[in-house]
């Protein structure tokens, strides 16, 4: 497999000059085309830097065929300019982030619509904002703030059945996993749904939206690739968790996935025409803004609302299609967001736009679940209302090692041995997705106590992931 890894000097030979440009194509291919031969990845690269307005909407390749799209030569612009210092940011578990994903974030403080910012215990570098970061702004949103993944979310199903059910059942519910959920680019269940959200009229009312339907039809109850998966597991739950249940161990499904390919044709979408409008120093040009008043700001704001719905809708139907299989039925449900905008008021009264990107909402009694990884152990949370965190905690334990580093430095018999250890039994996944590629969850948990209090926890025992 190695002789098909592109480097960086076979993109400069086929006229790749922009880092940028060659870190994203070389993560792409090793991700999603890797069964590909170089050759074939080349000339696939050849094409979206040739004819970038052909991929720009394509769920996978969109982001990559953004760094070639020439800007239009409506009129001189003259450039956004950034602020010296940086404004009020508050750094949870500063010890444990990298500073790369630091200086993302100080560089989103220094534009003029910043108002206030705060990053997460497991925060990373990302595209944009880092992973972890939460970002709020005055009477503007920033499309890649928010991010390719519009709505992407956890949703934890509760059902009133002891953990034994799980083990005496084991062979069922794998099957369940195998044959009621489906992964990757383009994937689709293959079966006729419905759903509210896909007569929703916004689909109506833009035509990339229109446009878009189709493939919101097929890919509904699909879940992506990288880290989203579906497992299931035992939650524990503490006294006073204020879902009705009471202490004690229970069956539980938990999800994790986004808007599929809608989302990342909007964001995608959008990011280009707020670089249109909003000319920024190269190196802050991810954080192009849309006022919310301007006709494209309205059309973003509409489309992330229906982005979001969607996701939602995909969770609803893998929840649905699981628990019919099985037989069974839930009595509580625990889900949100975490790469979202959405207007909030500070302590000052000041309405703003709040992006959290990969960040949990957490306000005040506000639920959340946030795992650990594949085999560790995650916890259900209940929001403080912290307004230094901006009402937000971590959305996970937070990635410690690239995924190329992962592959470098565990192999697939270790991956094994820390699963069959912990007792879990996982289909599909890959080396980038192993535990060791994560942070010390408890560490994370242990710098936002100021953010969330945790009232229970999730136990995963059978995951399921992309074949990666």
């Amino acid at each position: 497999m190695g002789q098909n890894k592109l480097r960086g000097k076979d993109l400069s030979a086929i006229h790749y000059t922009s880092n940028k440009a060659k870190s994203l194509a070389i993560d792409l291919m090793a991700r999603h085309y890797k069964h590909w031969s170089k050759q074939e990845q080349l000339v696939l690269l050849q094409q979206v830097q040739q004819d970038p307005a052909a991929f720009i909407s394509h769920e996978l390749l969109g982001m990559l065929a953004a760094e070639f799209m020439p800007e239009p030569e409506l009129k001189p612009r003259e450039e956004v300019a950034l602020l010296r210092s940086s404004g009020q940011l508050q750094v949870f578990g500063r010890k444990g982030i990298a500073s790369n994903a630091l200086q993302q974030m100080e560089l989103a403080m220094r534009l003029p619509i910043a108002v206030k910012g705060a990053l997460m215990p497991d925060a990373h570098q990302g595209y944009g904002l880092p992973i972890g970061g939460v970002l709020a702004t005055r009477n503007a949103v920033i499309p890649y703030g928010v991010g390719v993944d519009i709505g992407c979310r956890m949703s934890l199903s509760i059902y009133a059945i002891g953990p034994e059910y799980l083990r005496r059942n084991a062979y069922s519910f794998k099957q369940s996993l195998k044959e009621k959920t489906c992964f990757g680019t383009g994937g689709e269940l293959g079966i006729t749904q419905e759903h509210p959200v896909l007569d929703n009229p916004a689909f109506g009312l833009t035509p990339l939206l229109r446009q878009l339907h189709g493939k919101a039809v097929k890919q509904l109850g699909t879940s992506g690739s990288g880290n989203h998966f579906v497992e299931w597991g035992i939650a524990g739950l503490e006294e006073g968790n204020g879902l009705g249940l009471e202490k004690g161990e229970y069956l539980a499904l938990l999800s994790h996935s986004g808007s599929r390919g809608l989302g990342a044709a909007i964001a995608n979408h959008y990011t280009q025409l707020a670089r249109n409008s909003c000319l920024l120093p190269r190196q802050a040009n991810h954080f192009a803004w849309l006022e919310l008043e301007s006709e494209a700001g309205a059309e973003y704001w509409l489309s992330m609302q229906l982005a979001g719905d969607y996701a939602k809708a995909c969770h609803d139907q893998i929840h649905y299609h699981l628990s019919r299989y099985m037989g069974i039925k839930p009595v509580a449900r625990v889900e949100n967001h975490h790469n979202f905008a959405w207007k909030e008021r500070g302590e000052e009264g000041e309405e703003c736009v709040v992006h959290r990107k990969g960040a949990t909402p957490a306000a005040e009694g506000e639920l959340g679940i946030i795992p650990g990884s594949m085999a560790a152990k995650g916890y259900i949370v209940r929001g403080r209302g912290n307004p230094a965190g901006l009402n937000s905690a971590s959305h996970g334990a937070g990635r410690r090692l690239s995924r190329q580093q992962a592959r470098e430095s565990f192999t697939g018999s270790e991956l094994k041995k820390v699963l069959s250890r912990e007792g879990v039994t996982l289909i599909g996944g890959g080396i980038d997705e192993a535990p060791i590629a994560y942070k010390n969850l408890e560490e994370v948990m242990a710098c936002q106590r100021e953010l969330v209090d945790v009232i229970g926890s999730f136990t995963p025992k059978i995951v399921r992931m992309d074949k990666n």
